[in-house]
């Protein structure tokens, strides 16, 4: 039975194995049982499914999906977290699979392959805050079959990744995450729902992925590339913003005259524009008509 979304249980099992918190693992446990549940009711995770849990800590959400999922495979960065895992709190579930690695090295697509025979999987997690982007990207890009993600992040990176244009929060983030998935928040959930707590407000959001990307371009890796540069200097127009990159090698003359093609005005900024506005534009630099 789940027991450690109770502050007791977790402290009693941090106090039996002397556990010290460490600070570049970004390690913050959940002790609030109403959020972990309603993390499994919007990962809707049910027994025909096999979930990724990345970073279980101490297994206090491992506990939950285990007793929901069909398999769950845990991946640990913290060596000394195994024993606790392996010989404690999840020795009771057979449909669990502790990784002692680093998510980010591991081949994740193989993996799922091996496990869920190239299924979709669901990823569950509450993310170190300090390199969520980075793990949910490698997620997007390896090509892992997904069915969806859902994970506890920083609140403003939550509302970075549903953000539309014209807004404060919308930038390279939310336009990469809304070409792979529908980005939806779920909860938002405050420190002190956490051990220790963090210092910023947390969010759950769950991205469902596209069956395919959510606009067609015929170069992926330049649509992005526009998009970075867009945003390298929020305050600039889209023309000097693209000029000036050193991502791209385009001249003033080009970009004003494929942003003319695509019938945007010479003084845009990339924050005005959607993400199927700049897949247009990322066609005309193809060479794709628009």
């Amino acid at each position: 039975m789940a027991t450690l979304g109770n502050p007791k249980e977790t402290i009693a099992i941090l106090n039996k194995y002397g556990f010290n918190f460490q600070k570049k693992f970004g390690q913050n446990f959940l002790i609030d049982t109403h959020v972990l549940e309603k993390i499994i009711r919007s990962a809707d995770i049910t027994k025909d499914d096999c979930v990724l849990e990345i970073g279980p800590g101490i297994g206090t959400m491992t506990q939950y999906l285990c007793e929901n999922a069909r398999k769950v495979i845990a991946v640990e960065i913290d060596k000394n977290l195994i024993p606790i895992l392996t010989e404690d709190t999840l020795a009771a579930y057979d449909n669990v699979k502790v990784i002692n690695s680093d998510v980010l090295k591991l081949d994740l697509k193989k993996l799922a392959e091996e496990e869920n025979g190239g299924r979709p999987i669901k990823v569950v997690a509450n993310l170190p805050y300090y390199i969520t982007t980075p793990i949910i990207m490698g997620l997007f890009e390896a090509g892992v079959p997904l069915a969806s993600i859902t994970v506890m992040v920083q609140k403003e990176v939550a509302d970075r990744m549903q953000a539309g244009p014209g807004s404060k929060d919308y930038g390279a983030l939310s336009l990469a995450v809304q070409y792979y998935a529908e980005p939806y928040i779920a909860a938002n959930v405050p420190p002190n729902c956490f051990m220790p707590r963090p210092n910023v407000g947390s969010a759950v959001i769950r991205l469902t992925l596209h069956e395919k990307p959510a606009v067609e371009v015929a170069n992926e890796k330049l649509l992005f590339k526009l998009i970075r540069a867009s945003f390298a200097q929020r305050r600039k127009t889209l023309v000097n913003g693209l000029t000036n990159s050193p991502e791209l090698n385009f001249s003033k003359e080009e970009v004003t005259k494929a942003l003319e093609v695509c019938g945007y005005s010479p003084t845009i900024r990339g924050e005005a524009l959607t993400l199927q506005e700049f897949a247009r534009l990322a066609n005309v630099f193809a060479g794709k008509t628009a």
